[in-house]
C-alpha cells in the first residue's frame, strides 16, 4: 500500500505540474515558446498517467489512472506546494519549471534502477524527457537573468518567490522511507546536494543570488494545499464530474 501511496504522489506532481504549464497555452511570449511549453506539459501529462496508472494497480482498489485524477478531492492530491502555485508572470513560471525539472531528472535518473519494472520503465523515458525542460528553463533563467535590467529584476524576484517552496522536494516522510526501503523509491534528501549544485549553476551563469534558506511551507504531501489549488483542481474536474462515466 505504502508503494501505492509513493507513486500516487510522484503522479500528483506531475499531474499538476502538467496542469499549470497547459496554461500558457496561447499566452507565452512567442509560438514557439507555444509550442515548447506545450510539450513539456504533454510530457508531464504522459508521466502522471502511467504513475497514476501503476498506483492504481499496486493499490488494488479498482480505481484507474482517470479516477485517481478526476474523482479525488482536494485534500486528497499529496503534489508538492511548488507544482501548484499560480503561474505569475512568465519569470515565475520559468523559475518553478527549472527547479522541478532539476529535481524530476534527478529523481527519474534514480528510479531507472527501482525495484518495480514499470516504475522503472517509467523512470527511464521520463529521464530523458526532463533533460529538455531543464535546458528550456535554464535557458529562459539565464537569458532573462543577464539580460536588461527590468528583466534581470523580474527573473530575481521570480526565483525569490518560488524558492522557499523547493524545500519540501526533499522531505522524508513514512512514504518515502518505507519506499526506499523497499527498493522501490529513494530518499528524496538524497537529491538535495545535486539538486543545489546544479541550481547554483545556472543562478551563476544568470548572474543572480541564490536566496537565502528560511521559511520553508508545506503540507502539500498530506494534502493540506493552497488557495490557488481548489480551483485549479476544479477546473481540471469538471467535465469528468459534470459528464460521469462518459467516453468518446
Amino acid at each position: 500500500m505504502k508503494g501505492a501511496a509513493y507513486l500516487l504522489r510522484l503522479g500528483d506532481d506531475a499531474l499538476i505540474a502538467a496542469q499549470r504549464m497547459m496554461q500558457w497555452c496561447t499566452r507565452a511570449p512567442s509560438i514557439e515558446d507555444d509550442v515548447a511549453l506545450a510539450n513539456i506539459a504533454l510530457d508531464l501529462l504522459g508521466q502522471a498517467r502511467l504513475l497514476l496508472g501503476r498506483a492504481g494497480e499496486l493499490e488494488g482498489a479498482g480505481r484507474d489512472e482517470d479516477a485517481l485524477a478526476m474523482r479525488r478531492d482536494e485534500h486528497e492530491f499529496h503534489n508538492v506546494l511548488l507544482v501548484e502555485l499560480d503561474n505569475g508572470d512568465f519569470a515565475v513560471s520559468v523559475a518553478k519549471l527549472l527547479c522541478f525539472s532539476l529535481y524530476q531528472r534527478l529523481l527519474y535518473e534514480r528510479l531507472s534502477a527501482s525495484a518495480d519494472a514499470v516504475l522503472a520503465g517509467v523512470a527511464q523515458k521520463a529521464a530523458k524527457e526532463t533533460v529538455y525542460h531543464v535546458d528550456y528553463a535554464a535557458g529562459w533563467v539565464v537569458r532573462l537573468g543577464d539580460g536588461t535590467t527590468e528583466s534581470a529584476a523580474r527573473m530575481l524576484s521570480a526565483v525569490e518567490e518560488i524558492w522557499p517552496y523547493t524545500s519540501e522536494l526533499f522531505a522524508d516522510d513514512e512514504v518515502s522511507s518505507a519506499a526506499a526501503a523497499d527498493g522501490l523509491g529513494i530518499a528524496p534528501s538524497t537529491l538535495r546536494e545535486p539538486w543545489s549544485q546544479a541550481v547554483d549553476e545556472v543562478l551563476a551563469e544568470a548572474r543572480l543570488p541564490r536566496p537565502p534558506d528560511g521559511w520553508r511551507p508545506a503540507g502539500g504531501r498530506a494534502g493540506a494545499h493552497t488557495e490557488a489549488f481548489g480551483y485549479l483542481v476544479g477546473e481540471m474536474q469538471v467535465l469528468h464530474r459534470a459528464h460521469p462515466g462518459a467516453s468518446w
